[in-house]
């Protein structure tokens, strides 16, 4: 009798959040996970929460070394089976008027959200082939309604799609899937990080540029962590997006929350001047 094979995943940013529970979600599916992580603590929390079914490594997704080595010790380790699933999942959040923002702290949010993205995907190609393997790539519905004071994540994730667009068409012939997965505002430990990152920036303000956006910024920061902590829960996102994971037929771009889902709804319908309006609302500037 012959042996079923044991399926394997790569998951970046696994160390927390939204990667978290994904990583633990298919290793209790039973596949072989591997992961990247930015910390030795974040490593021997999920070792002990998978019972050991989940390897993480350090790896900066925006070190093209690292990711290179990771990448080399996964495809050794699962061997000429290959690599059966992808999620790149690791992702920053920058907010703030993109007039106080440093274009190094918008530059670090494409190197994170896109380059390093990119970097991570050539870098298992081969492994995947071998497999005829899946990527799912996270996204947000941001990438189809850009908010203000939110432009690096929006444009980074937008950017992103349109890669995952040329990948898909690149790799169809080695029978890759390559699916979009639209996330709405989740619970994901990522509120915690936002709040953090919202009062950096209102506290690195200059009395001229608190003047020019504070009041509008405070805004938008009290809307913002509304939404993410009303969002979906982590471990539902994570099933969600394991779900679309293993959908046949691969589906090309779906969204993982209803929030997601209405929100592109309206991109579909609205006219841009509604869209304007809308991306005021949303963010108490009407």
């Amino acid at each position: 009798m012959g042996t079923t094979k044991q399926r394997s995943a790569a998951v970046t940013g696994a160390g927390g959040g939204l990667g978290r529970d994904i990583a633990l979600g298919l290793a209790a599916k039973g596949y072989r996970v591997f992961g990247t992580a930015m910390a030795s603590g974040e490593i021997a929390d999920l070792q002990q929460a998978s019972g050991g079914r989940v390897a993480l490594s350090i790896c900066d997704i925006t070190d093209e070394k690292s990711v290179q080595s990771w990448a080399r010790g996964v495809s050794d380790a699962v061997g000429a089976a290959g690599l059966d699933l992808l999620i790149s999942n690791a992702g920053i959040l920058t907010p703030g008027p993109l007039e106080v923002l440093p274009l190094a702290a918008v530059k670090r949010e494409f190197e994170v959200n896109v380059f390093g993205a990119i970097s991570v995907m050539n870098a298992f190609l081969s492994a995947l082939r071998e497999a005829r393997g899946r990527i799912v790539q996270i996204s947000t519905w941001t990438a189809s309604l850009p908010l203000p004071f939110n432009g690096p994540s929006g444009a980074s994730k937008a950017a992103m799609e349109v890669f995952a667009t040329v990948y898909r068409a690149e790799l169809k012939r080695f029978g890759i899937d390559v699916v979009v997965a639209v996330a709405g505002n989740m619970k994901t430990g990522g509120p915690e990080k936002t709040a953090a990152a919202l009062a950096r920036i209102v506290s690195g303000m200059t009395p001229e540029q608190r003047d020019l956006y504070g009041q509008t910024f405070e805004a938008f920061a009290a809307a913002l962590n509304s939404m993410q902590n009303s969002g979906l829960n982590s471990v539902s996102a994570a099933t969600r997006v394991i779900e679309l994971a293993e959908q046949v037929p691969a589906p090309i771009r779906a969204t993982v929350g209803q929030d997601s889902e209405e929100i592109l709804r309206l991109v579909r319908e609205k006219s841009d001047a509604e869209l304007d309006a809308l991306r005021l609302e949303l963010v108490g500037l009407n």
